[in-house]
């Protein structure tokens, strides 16, 4: 009778070295097997269809949502450079920028933001001021001498807030249309951040001609 507990050689020897042929405990064969399953299921539910979250994805969302109540948090205190940057990080209110946008501004700067009668807004250069207040504050005040029109009355705080955000996204994106109008965005950084520096506890002038910036019909940049 073979005891089963003996171990078995595969009879050859290398430099004095036997090879076993045990086989292999319960426990390691269902961690192994296990292991196989669950990556197989692992790759269907994550990357064939789809149904859960990616590492990445689950970053995002909760990135999402932590904007989300923030801006909540947010939305009944003075605008800000912040908050406005913070409403580009929530795609619900980039989006409604985004319908809003296409209603009323792409008369003057066309649909993709490429500008028209009015400025390109996905380049370099700006007419009045690249930063979140600058926009927001021609979008809501408007430039008049610049045929802007303001759009506090038309659209109320809240929607000219998501247009911003909107225009926000868009910045950098190099879509080709009018040609470069107005300074540099590098140029308007440096002056802008000496203005917050000499005066921090403004939030941002409004209504003066250079501190505004584009978005609504003629969103002017």
């Amino acid at each position: 009778m073979v005891d089963q507990h003996a171990d078995v050689t595969l009879g050859h020897s290398y430099d004095g070295i036997q090879e076993y042929d045990n086989r292999l405990p319960n426990w390691w064969l269902f961690t192994l097997y296990g292991s196989i399953v669950f990556s197989i299921l692992y790759w269907l539910f994550y990357h064939t269809f789809g149904i859960g979250f990616s590492q990445s994805e689950s970053y995002q969302h909760e990135v999402q949502v932590a904007a989300e109540d923030q801006l909540a948090r947010e939305m009944g205190k003075a605008v800000t450079d912040e908050s406005l940057v913070l409403m580009t990080q929530v795609p619900a209110q980039v989006d409604a920028g985004a319908k809003i946008f296409q209603q009323k501004c792409v008369q003057c700067h066309g649909p993709q933001g490429g500008g028209d009668i009015g400025p390109n807004l996905t380049d370099e250069f700006w007419l009045h001021g690249p930063a979140p207040l600058q926009v927001y504050n021609t979008v809501l005040n408007g430039v008049q001498a610049k045929g802007m029109q303001a759009w506090k009355d038309q659209l109320g705080p809240v929607r000219v807030r998501q247009v911003v955000a909107f225009v926000l996204t868009r910045k950098g994106a190099q879509v080709p249309g009018k040609p470069p109008q107005g300074r540099a965005t590098a140029e308007w950084d440096a002056e802008y951040a000496a203005s917050k520096a000499a005066a921090p506890s403004e939030a941002a002038p409004t209504g003066a001609p250079g501190t505004t910036a584009p978005g609504g019909d003629a969103a002017k940049k």
